[in-house]
């Protein structure tokens, strides 16, 4: 189960956020754009289990569009909908993997078994920085504009990316004190923007946001990847 699991969160994470335009979302309320992301969620998960056969796959790749397009067409754009919508996605995957855990097994790389850990970390990697950044966005999108001036072109969301990551690989690498430094250095930089209440709690909220989304989406790739065969590279902590 583990395995397949892996494998299709690999292809969920590429379908939404790598294949994904942001034209296709503007317009997925349109039928043809809901079938093209059907195509792209099928085959990413086609490419990613190695296996074209399954009729799970296929089944997979409607509820995920199916998902969608009640998203769109009943509910707002918001964070509860938008992470609502993620739950759906999250939990359909664990439904198949778990109602057909042979999907990855009888593939072409059942004999790969170290590729699995690879999937799941590279898809981890991922859904922490791209899925965080448009999570975190549209929760604070509902506290209205940023309030500090002079901010550069995309700097909060190049902020909040890279210290997802930075999060990501300390954790999987075992240097979870590293966090406390870069929540320090955080701080530090900040420190003038905090000096204004608003500002402050701007600070705070997307800080606190942006790591617990973070620590939350590791810490649950980590627990999934206990259960799965090592990379083989020397030294890896088991």
């Amino acid at each position: 189960m583990p395995e397949t699991l892996a494998a299709l969160f690999l292809a969920h994470v590429l379908a939404d956020y790598v294949f994904q335009s942001a034209a296709m979302v503007d317009t997925k309320s349109k039928p043809e754009t809901l079938f093209l992301h059907f195509l792209i969620v099928l085959l990413t998960a086609m490419a990613t289990t190695g296996q074209v056969a399954s009729p799970a796959i296929y089944a997979l790749a409607l509820v995920h569009v199916a998902i969608d397009a009640i998203k769109v067409k009943v509910f707002s754009d918001k964070f509860l909908p938008h992470l609502a919508d993620q739950v759906l996605h999250l939990l359909t995957l664990a439904i198949f993997a778990k109602a057909a855990p042979e999907i990855y097994a009888s593939g072409i790389y059942a004999d790969v078994i170290w590729l699995p850990k690879l999937m799941l970390y590279a898809a981890g990697l991922i859904y922490v920085t791209r899925a965080g950044g448009f999570a975190v966005g549209k929760l604070m999108a509902g506290f209205g504009d940023n309030p500090i001036e002079e901010s550069l072109d995309k700097g909060g969301f190049w902020i909040g990316l890279l210290e997802r990551g930075l999060i990501f690989l300390l954790l999987i690498g075992d240097m979870a004190g590293g966090i406390g430094f870069l929540v320090a250095a955080k701080s530090v930089l900040r420190f003038e923007a905090t000096q204004d209440g608003k500002k402050a709690e701007w600070v705070i909220i997307g800080t606190l946001a942006s790591f617990g989304w973070a620590l939350a989406v590791t810490l649950a790739v980590m627990f999934v990847g206990a259960q799965l065969p090592d990379l083989g590279i020397a030294g890896q902590t088991p």
